[in-house]
């Protein structure tokens, strides 16, 4: 399965609390072809992107598990584990965890990572 490019961002969460706010007020139009994922750093960044998860969504990509106690066996790691880095890796726009059949079945939406940030704003 190909997924997409996902554009990263890198920005103090002071500048984008103040860029938020001056978008809802309608001061600021963001550009189309710019991050709609934001990080605080690039420490950040590298927790959610560690080689441990990007070992895991290898492991989704590799092997599509239909379920997170398929999952927990393919990659070694405890399912209260897995459930806690996936939901991360959801709300990033990483991961999917649509439910079938009544169970999680983690795919993988974005493969490739695009880091934007720069020391001007």
């Amino acid at each position: 399965m190909k997924g997409h490019i996902l554009k990263i961002g890198i920005m103090p969460l002071s500048e984008f609390r103040n860029r938020s706010i001056a978008i809802a007020r309608g001061d600021c139009k963001p550009a189309t072809d710019e991050p709609k994922i934001w990080f605080e750093s690039i420490r950040s960044v590298a927790q959610v992107l560690s080689p441990e998860n990007q070992a895991l969504l290898k492991i989704i990509l590799e092997h599509e598990p239909q379920s997170l106690v398929e999952l927990e066996r393919l990659s070694n790691r405890k399912k209260s584990n897995l459930s806690r880095t996936l939901r991360t890796l959801e709300n990033f726009g990483i991961v999917e965890l649509p439910v079938h059949k009544g169970r999680l079945t983690p795919k993988v939406i974005a493969t490739d990572f695009h880091l934007e940030f720069g020391l001007n704003s």
